[in-house]
């Protein structure tokens, strides 16, 4: 509890512990008034403040100017009529109440957030003058060699030169399956070094490292409003200033309809019912629970590993009829193995060594499969001075000249584009073929396998409810359609070049329903355009990766497909609380206000539908909080 909470719990007991002793107080008239203020100004003299300070300031209606009305309004009206002040005072006391429990509620959420917030770094340790000195991570310059000590968090994303540990990554995955890392490897900032001392060298500045742009992502979520939250602004800003005219209305009207049929006016009869409806119209219930709802889901979410970028994406996705999934590195591992290859006219020794070179400049998945299998035949390394003018053919292959030969690796297409007839593999599979020279040289089998939960995310998804799951791949028709049928996916495309995805997403979003969301869900490296396009853009598995970050709505800090459906199920929980507070707390207020208006219920029907809905509202926001474990 913070030291203002606590000073308004002091001031709510005080408050209490007079109001007890008054009553015992034998005492009427201005003594008796003089004896009820004491608590009440114990209790309200800063929504008073608040009220002041807001008429000042020509901003009048707000939660402390209907409260500052209704409740000096009950205190004048106890003097003047029932010598009875107690019901204003426990307006303010009840008010008190609830805002203490709603701060309560979002210091809670926020300390949620606060969890994900300790993967922020203190200090990076660096070796000056023979010494292991601490310093400020912003400080560490790209290339420079940091030591991690067994306990601390990796402050800056790099690569393992000396160490060999495991890592807990669990306060960016919200999984606590540790990770074993060696010399070679990289790792990313956030994670926690758990049996050994590494030496990490650096890739990257601190403003660029993973953790940076994870922090920064949470921070920001709350300043893009989900279409809820904008509504309940603009429905407060009109709702507030009616009701108070309304009131007004009610406090004159009333009388002088009663005095045009011959009636008493009971003036102040009227002026207790206007009081009564400004209590009861105080719209806190809806302006502290709906941002408090998708606060808290955000916050969920983000302990479970799924980074929202605003509540506006929290809304969105709960409406998710089609998911589009990307295959290679989102359904499957993409750990590529070399399982076959074929010769003509070359050995495979030649074959694998002269295509691992030309792949050598490569960075995918496929390529690295090469260069492996060709280094696990009892090779060192890959002299890659031996490679010239490499050209990459987007979705097709690479093209290369080898100690004066040109290779060319790629696809079918990269074979008919260059003329070269080939033998093509019935195998299920990805195929490399290869031509030396412009000739067919033979071909490299490589197949990747499924995730270990890719089924059971499909199986999930329908589940939670999605119509459409689509699958979208560059990878050759055999091969997406063994992979889609394993995973229960009817809608397949295959063969698709990136550009190919995009517009493949662009006839999918015009079939589906005027209020549904398409979802793109792709590892986040080459499929940053389909991800930019889609209604919903979901990165997975995006571990240190800077482009799933940038273009994704939503990112899943592990590799488990699984985290797809949960991030719905968040979504759709925290969307069903908001509109289950917006149905309940207007609900309640129009039955109370037509019940007060009437005069068939007074201030303490007011207090509940004012503070008890509050509670009730902020109570049920809080569930948001709360994910279930997959």
């Amino acid at each position: 509890m913070t030291k203002k909470q606590k000073k308004v719990l002091v001031r709510i007991l005080v408050t209490v512990i007079l109001l007890i002793v008054v009553q015992f107080i034998p005492a009427k008239g201005l003594l008796k008034f003089g004896i009820y203020l004491v608590p009440y100004l114990v209790i309200g003299y800063d929504i008073l403040k608040k009220a002041f300070k807001g008429i000042c300031n020509k901003q009048v209606f707000d939660e402390n100017f209907l409260m500052a009305i209704a409740t000096v309004g009950a205190l004048v009206l106890g003097a003047l009529q029932t010598d009875d002040y107690l019901e204003a005072v426990a307006v303010m006391l009840f008010y008190q109440v609830g805002e203490l429990f709603q701060s309560y509620a979002v210091g809670k959420s926020r300390r949620n957030i606060s969890a994900l917030m300790d993967i922020r770094p203190d200090y990076a340790n660096v070796m000056e003058d023979g010494k292991l000195c601490q310093v400020d991570p912003d400080e560490v310059e790209v290339g420079t060699i940091i030591w991690v000590q067994p306990g601390e968090k990796i402050p800056i994303d790099g690569i393992v030169v000396e160490g060999e540990t495991t890592l807990n990554t669990s306060a960016l995955t919200g999984e606590s399956l540790p990770r074993e890392v060696a010399v070679g490897d990289e790792v990313i900032s956030g994670c926690i070094n758990m049996t050994a001392l590494l030496q990490i060298r650096t890739t990257k500045e601190f403003g660029e490292s993973t953790v940076s742009k994870i922090l920064d992502l949470v921070e920001n979520s709350s300043s893009k409003k989900s279409k809820s939250e904008k509504f309940i602004s603009r429905f407060a800003k009109y709702y507030t200033p009616a009701v108070c005219y309304s009131a007004l209305a009610l406090a004159i009207l009333l009388p002088l309809g009663r005095m045009l049929f011959g009636l008493e006016p009971m003036w102040l009869d009227a002026l207790g019912r206007a009081l009564s409806f400004l209590v009861v119209s105080c719209p806190c219930a809806l302006v502290i629970s709906i941002p408090l709802s998708f606060f808290a889901g955000i916050g969920g979410a983000s302990h479970a590993g799924v980074l929202v970028k605003g509540s506006n994406y929290l809304e969105l996705l709960a409406k998710a009829e089609t998911v589009v999934f990307d295959k290679t590195g989102t359904m499957t591992q993409g750990v590529f193995e070399v399982i076959d290859v074929q010769v003509a006219n070359v050995s495979r020794e030649q074959l694998l060594e002269l295509t691992a070179l030309a792949e050598s400049h490569s960075s995918h998945p496929i390529s690295k499969s090469i260069q492996k299998a060709y280094l696990e035949d009892g090779h060192e390394s890959l002299d890659i001075q031996r490679v010239t003018g490499v050209q990459e053919i987007s979705g097709n292959g690479v093209i290369a000249t080898v100690d004066g030969r040109e290779v060319a690796a790629g696809n079918h297409k990269l074979m008919q584009q260059l003329g070269v007839e080939y033998v093509d593999c019935e195998q299920i599979g990805t195929v490399v073929y290869v031509a030396i020279d412009k000739k067919y040289a033979g071909y490299i089998l490589i197949a990747d396998k499924l995730k270990p939960h890719a089924k059971e995310a499909v199986k999930a998804l329908r589940k939670a409810g999605v119509r459409n799951i689509v699958m979208l791949t560059g990878d050759r028709t055999e091969v997406a359609e063994n992979v889609a049928s394993e995973l229960g996916i009817t809608e397949v495309y295959s063969q698709l070049l990136p550009g190919d995805k995009v517009d493949k997403v662009e006839e999918l979003l015009t079939l589906k329903k005027e209020k549904g969301q398409l979802v793109f869900v792709g590892d986040g490296i080459n499929d940053a355009p389909v991800l930019s396009r889609a209604d919903i853009g979901i990165a997975m598995g995006a571990l240190g990766s800077d482009a799933a970050i940038e273009a994704a709505d939503v990112v899943l800090m592990d590799d488990d497909p699984l985290k797809i459906s949960k991030a719905i199920n968040i979504s759709r929980k925290c969307v069903g609380i908001v509109y289950q507070n917006i149905v309940f707390a207007i609900g309640i207020k129009v039955i109370c206000l037509a019940l007060v208006a009437l005069g068939w219920a007074g201030m303490w029907l007011a207090i509940f539908a004012d503070v008890g809905v509050m509670v009730l509202a902020v109570v049920n926001a809080i569930r948001a909080l709360f994910v279930k474990k997959c």
